[in-house]
């Protein structure tokens, strides 16, 4: 009988040899392991998640989609900055009328437009649909055609001026002289007035 047999008891119970039995534990290192990579993987996707919500709900979802939006539009918003071509002054004929009770209005500013540059056709007192009711510094009065190109370049000369349109064909205009002109813008501010018709407007600096 061997020493690491407890005493009474033998048979099948009796152990032999002369060294205990070595009880080895389960190996589970591998499912750590799994565990522990499951969790990192767990809380990384709830980061995430959490960072998603908050960007919602701080509206950068909104910021992007703006973005993207006003990107897509700067080419149109470029192109649209650039100015139409406008008439040269000899290209324009101007006929000149006095809408005031003071006398010689009309022939000054057509002589001081004809140095200009500009075609002067009729000049007189202004018809009676018009005589002493212009209360500004004039009225430029056209066909649908002059309103974008005649206008303005007429309506350097003359600060303060209102526009108008009838249903002449014809290319020419009409400055009617107003109760309170003095006298037409000086060549220096036509110019620069021109000069700013002419440039194209800054393009947005997000494009």
């Amino acid at each position: 009988m061997s020493m690491l047999t407890p005493p009474g008891m033998g048979g099948k119970y009796r152990i032999t040899g002369d060294a205990y039995p070595r009880m080895r534990r389960p190996r589970r290192r591998g499912r750590i392991v799994l565990a522990a990579a499951a969790a990192v993987v767990a809380l990384g996707l709830a980061g995430w998640g959490t960072l998603q919500l908050v960007d919602v709900f701080a509206g950068g979802g909104e910021k992007k989609a703006v973005a993207a939006d006003h990107k897509r539009e700067c080419p149109a918003a470029a192109a649209s900055a650039v100015p139409a071509a406008l008439p040269k002054n000899s290209a324009i004929k101007v006929n000149v009328y006095n809408a005031t009770p003071r006398s010689g209005l009309a022939k000054a500013a057509a002589d001081e437009l004809k140095k200009r540059g500009f075609t002067v056709g009729e000049v007189g007192n202004a018809p009676a649909a018009y005589d002493k009711k212009v209360p500004g510094t004039g009225l430029l009065l056209g066909g649908p055609a002059a309103a974008k190109t005649g206008f303005p370049v007429l309506g350097t000369q003359l600060a303060g001026t209102t526009t108008r349109t009838d249903a002449r064909k014809g290319a020419d205009i009409d400055l009617i002289l107003g109760s309170k002109f003095t006298a037409l813008s000086t060549p220096q501010a036509a110019n620069a007035a021109l000069s700013a018709l002419t440039k194209p407007s800054p393009a947005p600096s997000a494009c």
